[in-house]
C-alpha cells in the first residue's frame, strides 16, 4: 500500500515517487492554462516536501496549452526539479514540447521522449542529486 505522502492527486494531475524519481502524470483532456499551471506546480512543490527530484512528466493527457501556462511552467515549473523527462506521444504535443524547450528554455536539463522507459533511462544520471 502506498503511504499518503507517496501519492497525491488533484483535478489535473497525479504525482508519486518511486526509486528516487517523481512521476508527474497529467490527467486525460487537461488544458494547461495559467490557473492549471499554478495549481499543479504549487501542489507538486508541496508534495515534494522541499526535496529535489528528477521528474518524469507524462504529458500524454494534455490536449493543449496557452502561452501564460507555458510561461509559468518555464519560470516556476523547475523548482525542486533536478532534471525533467517529458513523455509525449501525439504529434501536436511533440510540437508544443519542442516549442516550450526552444522558446521558454527551462532552467534544468529537460528532454522529450516517446516512452517512459527512455525518459527513466535519461533520468538515471540525475538520481541522488
Amino acid at each position: 500500500m502506498i503511504a499518503a505522502h507517496d501519492f497525491y492527486e488533484n483535478a489535473f494531475a497525479k504525482f508519486w515517487i518511486s526509486d528516487e524519481v517523481l512521476f508527474f502524470q497529467y490527467k486525460i483532456n487537461t488544458i494547461i492554462n495559467l490557473k492549471v499551471a499554478q495549481l499543479v506546480v504549487t501542489d507538486r512543490i508541496h508534495f515534494q516536501r522541499e526535496r529535489a527530484y528528477p521528474i518524469l512528466c507524462d504529458l500524454r493527457g494534455v490536449v493543449t496549452t496557452d502561452k501564460a501556462g507555458r510561461d509559468y511552467l518555464a519560470q516556476f515549473g523547475s523548482v525542486l526539479a533536478i532534471a525533467v523527462g517529458l513523455v509525449v506521444h501525439e504529434s501536436h504535443l511533440v510540437a508544443i514540447s519542442n516549442f516550450y524547450l526552444e522558446v521558454n528554455k527551462p532552467v534544468v536539463p529537460t528532454q522529450i521522449f516517446s516512452t517512459d522507459i527512455d525518459a527513466l533511462q535519461y533520468l538515471q544520471d540525475f538520481k541522488g542529486g
